[in-house]
C-alpha cells in the first residue's frame, strides 16, 4: 500500500487499474483539502467512519452544493467541477476515481462518400 502524508491527514492508494483507482484516506478533525477539480475523473466519496462535508462548485449555477456524509453514506463529484472536502470529526473515507468512455466522442468533418 502506497501511503502519503497530507496537511489534513494521510492517503493510501489501495487499488489502481485501468480507469479505476481507490484511495483510503484518514482525515483529521477540523481540516480540509485543497479546492480542486479533475479534468476527466469522477470522484466518489464513501465514509467508513466519521463525518465530512463535500463542497462542490457546480458548473450549471453559481452556488456551492454542500453534502454532509456520515458512516455508510456517499456522494459523487463529476469531472470538471471544483470541489473540496472538510472534516468535522476524525474520519476514514474511501475515494473512488474512474473515467468513462464517451460513446459520442466522434467529430465528423464530412459524411464519407462512394464512387
Amino acid at each position: 500500500m502506497n501511503k502519503s502524508g497530507k496537511v489534513w491527514g494521510e492517503t493510501a492508494n489501495i487499488f489502481s487499474k485501468n480507469n479505476v483507482s481507490i484511495h483510503r484516506i484518514e482525515i483529521k478533525s477540523d481540516s480540509w483539502c485543497s479546492t480542486h477539480k479533475h479534468e476527466h475523473k469522477y470522484n466518489a466519496f464513501f465514509v467508513e467512519s466519521g463525518h465530512i462535508s463535500v463542497h462542490v462548485w457546480k458548473n450549471d449555477y453559481d452556488l456551492i452544493d454542500i453534502t454532509h456524509l456520515k458512516k455508510g453514506e456517499s456522494t459523487t463529484v463529476k469531472p470538471g467541477e471544483f470541489h473540496k472536502f472538510e472534516c468535522h470529526e476524525d474520519s476514514v473515507v474511501y475515494e473512488i476515481y474512474w473515467t468513462e468512455l464517451l460513446e459520442d466522442d466522434i467529430v465528423r468533418k464530412d459524411s464519407g462518400g462512394k464512387n
